[in-house]
């Protein structure tokens, strides 16, 4: 704690076994920089969510190889917080079963490269719902201005403290989203489609988040699917965050499967092939694909590109 900063409702320390990188592990997590729900930085990082049905502002530290966390907000008084801040973090993934595997040289590289990197699991299913929907076959600047927009519009202030970063808010209910009103949704440059899977899905918003408890990934894709307007890619862009499956993989991305193809065959492939390519490493795919992205690796272009739609038309 520093000078001044009210005393936390909740905090703990964790130690992990081996390297570990703050960045690496929550930046999945973050919708770009100035993503209001969570901040990362070279010094910690800020999230801000609802636990037990309350807010919590939550910061954690690293330091000499030891995660510091500090929790403030009623929610930090519900129980399970603390072991739900440790799977957030990833504590509870495994790479031992993954690093004994035969690699490609680009994945061994980038896992040398990154050997603090752990998928992290939210367990908070309709949050990491809201930002995949509006992601759906739209640019990511676009998807990033609906998400900041919603939040700031209809999110709830976040637990209070001196050091969080003013912009930074809860991400709306599912009882605040049911309450937007339809213009509010075009400003936000959220199309019909789009709207009507996340008013759909907030009906359902409170079996989505049992499916946060669910270890087996599998049922939980299926009850999500279930719902109009979410399939296989959305499902996965979900349970990648929410649970920390390292095997997923979000079929039907419009760049994923030429960057996969490029980056492990030297040729651009669609859905098909790209999990023919993948089939090897079973199991441990979307850990693959999490190391092929971080390096940075590019596909080379080709045909059209997705272009911001022009919203003064709908």
């Amino acid at each position: 704690m520093t000078r001044g900063e009210p005393a936390p409702i909740a905090q703990g320390q964790w130690r992990p076994s081996g390297p570990y990188s703050l960045s690496q592990t929550l930046g999945v997590l973050q919708r770009g920089r100035h993503d209001p729900t969570l901040r990362v930085t070279p010094a910690g990082a800020w999230a801000v969510f609802r636990y037990g049905e309350a807010g919590v502002t939550l910061r954690v530290s690293v330091r000499d190889d030891v995660v510091t966390w500090h929790a403030w907000g009623e929610g930090a008084r519900a129980p399970g917080l603390a072991a739900a801040v440790e799977r957030l973090l990833g504590a509870e993934d495994d790479w031992d079963g993954f690093d004994a595997l035969d690699l490609p040289t680009l994945v061994r590289r980038s896992r040398r490269e990154r050997p603090g990197l752990r998928l992290p699991a939210t367990g908070r299913v309709f949050d990491a719902l809201m930002p995949a929907v509006l992601e759906q076959k739209v640019t990511t600047d676009e998807a990033r201005f609906a998400w900041r927009y919603l939040v700031r519009n209809f999110g709830d202030a976040a637990p209070a403290h001196p050091d969080l970063p003013a912009e930074m808010r809860l991400a709306p209910t599912p009882q605040q989203l049911r309450r937007v009103p339809s213009w509010r949704w075009h400003q936000a440059r959220v199309d019909a489609a789009r709207s009507r899977t996340l008013l759909r899905a907030a009906e359902s918003a409170s079996g989505l988040n049992r499916l946060g408890s669910v270890r087996g990934t599998q049922e939980a894709a299926e009850a999500m699917m279930s719902l109009p307007g979410i399939g296989p890619w959305t499902a996965a862009e979900v349970l990648q965050r929410t649970h920390g499956d390292p095997d997923r993989v979000s079929v039907g991305d419009y760049h994923l499967p030429h960057l996969i193809g490029e980056a492990l065959t030297g040729r651009r492939t669609d859905d098909a092939g790209m999990l023919e390519v993948l089939a090897p490493w079973t199991g441990h795919r979307q850990r693959v694909v999490r190391l092929i992205t971080a390096t940075g690796f590019r596909h080379q272009a080709r045909g059209p590109r997705l272009a911001p739609r022009d919203y003064r038309r709908f």
